[in-house]
């Protein structure tokens, strides 16, 4: 084995999913990870996406490679409802939110669903998780279930009432989740729901 790719996989094991311009820094050449991956030292998980083989992949791997792929996404509706357990919902695409004006991320795996946002409702809420070694940026509970209230004629009313009731069960602050309602401009919207569940 050489020193080179000693090096390669030393860097991914420590990204978790690694990217080829993970590598630009280290002046290491894309083609490098092709030949890696041909030999079976390197898996490739997606079209510019590779692991270790046999590393340890968590039930949120698809999300790691979602922000991987798309870096200034963050995850949001179903797929942040799943990460803080708050629906029965299974979705099989990471939705991600983007900036107005990011370009449409190329198609791949895992599928993507994407929504826009801008201002507050863009910035605000974002929380850090390291998943496989990968920095995730999820929305909060909070500003997830003011989401979906939101975003209610694109997920159905009925996912936004399981999100505010698992959210209240799982005692949330409520005092969090009307700033982020006032935020997301969906307080009107909300108000009668959470009159009755509280």
């Amino acid at each position: 084995m050489t020193d080179q790719t000693r090096k390669v996989l030393r860097i991914a094991k420590k990204a978790g999913v690694l990217r080829p311009r993970d590598l630009a820094a280290h002046r290491i050449s894309r083609s490098t990870l092709q030949r890696l991956a041909a030999k079976g030292q390197l898996e490739r998980v997606s079209r510019g996406l590779y692991i270790v083989p046999g590393a340890d992949v968590t039930e949120h791997h698809s999300l790691a490679e979602a922000c991987k792929r798309v870096p200034r996404g963050v995850v949001c509706l179903l797929s942040a409802l799943r990460f803080h357990d708050l629906t029965t919902q299974a979705p099989f695409e990471v939705w991600l939110a983007l900036n107005q004006g990011a370009r449409e991320p190329v198609a791949g795996q895992p599928p993507l669903r994407t929504v826009r946002m801008s201002g507050k409702a863009r910035t605000e809420g974002i929380e850090e998780h390291r998943i496989e070694g990968v920095t995730v940026k999820v929305y909060s509970a909070a500003k997830t279930v003011s989401d979906c209230f939101k975003f209610r004629n694109k997920l159905g009313l009925d996912v936004a009432l399981e999100a505010l009731r698992d959210y209240l069960r799982s005692r949330g602050s409520v005092d969090e989740l009307w700033r982020c309602a006032k935020v997301c401009r969906v307080t009107n919207v909300m108000r009668p729901y959470l009159e009755v569940l509280v």
